[in-house]
């Protein structure tokens, strides 16, 4: 088992994370760094969520910018707001013995003016969420024209959120970048469109465990019932749960707010996301959650884009995805770092066969348990 140093990551960074208790490379970390230190590359990494894939592209990235030179380098692509925060805030965690590195966090949902001001200091690499990023280049307040290293991180989440049209026009700034890293948990039509159209032909592809996109850590549970049974029984297991925290997933924003009201009359603590939330109503929400003074957050697939709230015992599925590679993302939420978790399926006897399609397509197996703890 090789270790960062053996990878070729500088002492100063390994220091970094030392203090984050990140010694044992993982899969991703020991597959992807070597490469990427090696030589300019464009890459296609697929790996599951919650594998190490920030510090698989973070470390080789800040070993190829110049701290001298007062200019952004490198771009991170990221779908949300929560994800592009997260993602900075552990570049600097891993630059605390380095030379100065400089990253700056833009996104929607944050006045324009402010981060306009910020990006006035000295900046290496910008971390941006799509819209955000062409809104700034449009104004004249950012200037990529000397990035060497663009980084798609949760590709496909960008492209479920509907990002395709801003992803084709900042790749087309940026046709002279020297790495283009693309990074996703699956590969969708879309994806592909985006490797054909922006990447090298000899773009480096590395899958890590292509036959099990969904974290090994996570016990897949179904348990049938009628519709009408299923907030009884997530009761239930919220009750047999008591010091656990996790997020139950929705399909609509009205199902969500419903079924969000219907926990807090019933004195959980719940609070809900869904698209129709002002920024900082999420962001509220978001802390208490990360706090632990909420116990559950109510979400639809695209309001969950990028929460890492660590120790997430369980998601449960009130209502099944439309989509696999939503199946995989909900999951993904639980069972990070190392950790194991469970994923519950609440589900009506026609639905039987979405979980059976599921089984089959995403290669993992589901356990029926007739009753919650």
């Amino acid at each position: 088992m090789k270790n960062f140093k053996e990878l070729g990551i500088h002492n100063d960074f390994i220091k970094g994370l030392n203090d984050l208790n990140i010694i044992t490379p993982t899969e991703i970390q020991r597959e992807v760094i070597p490469l990427l230190l090696d030589t300019n590359t464009d890459l296609v990494g697929q790996a599951q969520t919650g594998t190490g894939k920030t510090a698989a592209y973070g470390l080789p990235l800040l070993q190829k910018i110049n701290p001298k030179l007062k200019v952004i380098q490198g771009l991170i692509l990221c779908p949300t707001r929560e994800l592009g925060q997260q993602v900075a805030k552990q570049l600097f965690k891993f630059t605390k013995y380095s030379d100065k590195i400089f990253t700056e966090a833009v996104y929607g949902g944050e006045k324009i003016e402010l981060q306009i001001n910020a990006l006035k200091r000295p900046t290496h690499i910008v971390v941006a969420t799509p819209g955000r990023l062409i809104d700034l280049v449009r104004r004249k307040a950012i200037d990529i024209r000397q990035v060497k290293t663009v980084i798609l991180d949760e590709a496909d989440e960008m492209l479920s959120m509907g990002f395709k049209n801003e992803l084709d026009e900042i790749l087309s700034f940026l046709s002279k970048v020297e790495n283009k890293w693309l990074f996703s948990a699956t590969m969708p039509h879309g994806i592909k469109q985006i490797v054909n159209e922006h990447m090298s032909v000899n773009a480096r592809r590395i899958t890590i465990n292509s036959k099990d996109v969904v974290n090994k850590n996570i016990a897949h549970q179904f348990l049938i019932c009628d519709e009408n049974d299923k907030l009884q029984i997530l009761l239930d297991f919220l009750k047999s749960e008591p010091k656990s925290r996790g997020i139950v997933f929705c399909k609509t924003k009205a199902a969500t707010q419903k079924l969000c009201k219907q926990l807090i009359a019933k004195n959980i603590l719940a609070d809900g996301l869904h698209g129709d939330l002002m920024q900082k109503e999420r962001d509220k929400a978001m802390r208490a959650f990360k706090k632990g003074t909420l116990q559950i957050i109510v979400a639809t697939d695209i309001a969950a884009r990028g929460i890492d709230v660590k120790d997430l015992a369980f998601v449960v599925h009130y209502q099944l995805p439309n989509q696999e590679e939503y199946y995989t993302h909900r999951s993904g939420r639980t069972a990070r770092a190392g950790k194991e978790g469970v994923s519950l399926c609440l589900v009506t006897t026609q639905e039987m066969k979405q979980i059976r399609f599921l089984e089959k397509n995403l290669n993992i197996s589901f356990k029926q348990i007739r009753q919650v703890k």
